[in-house]
């Protein structure tokens, strides 16, 4: 059995609310860590960020993701929570902390129009994105027929 690998990503924010294609980083890992194929988990050790897959052609799908979430939660909800960015733990707990993806012939195993994306609700900061690989060795294939 092949190691568990595990990596983290500096992800730097430049506004309160915002999607970063965080794609090419993660599979820059991969390919520095010679993983052909497997599983790779993503978690975001923060209340307030989240990661997710989404179209990566056109933005306006990004920016349809954060107006609903706006609409959805907004700042000035009422919150007992009064830190100012209550809205961003619910958001965050919406969209979710992690995801697991395939792995296949070193890249994730994405769609065409598919990217993944740290998902920042309360920046601008500097984040982690914790990235952990399985790699998966397999001679035949490993397809089921």
């Amino acid at each position: 059995m092949l190691p568990l690998l595990r990596y983290t990503l500096q992800v730097r924010s430049q506004n309160r609310e915002e999607l970063i294609d965080v794609t090419q980083e993660v599979e820059s890992l991969l390919l520095r860590a010679g993983i052909d194929r497997g599983l790779c988990t993503l978690f975001v050790p923060h209340t307030t960020a989240a990661v997710t897959v989404n179209e990566n052609a056109d933005p306006d799908v990004q920016h349809d993701l954060l107006a609903h979430l706006r609409r959805l939660v907004p700042r000035d909800g009422g919150f007992a929570h009064a830190e100012g960015n209550s809205d961003a733990h619910i958001k965050s707990s919406l969209v979710g902390v992690s995801l697991t993806l395939p792995v296949e012939r070193g890249k994730l195993a994405l769609g065409t129009w598919q990217a993944v994306y740290f998902c920042e609700f309360d920046g601008p900061r500097a984040r982690h994105l914790h990235v952990y690989v399985l790699p998966v060795q397999s001679d035949d294939g490993g397809e089921l027929r």
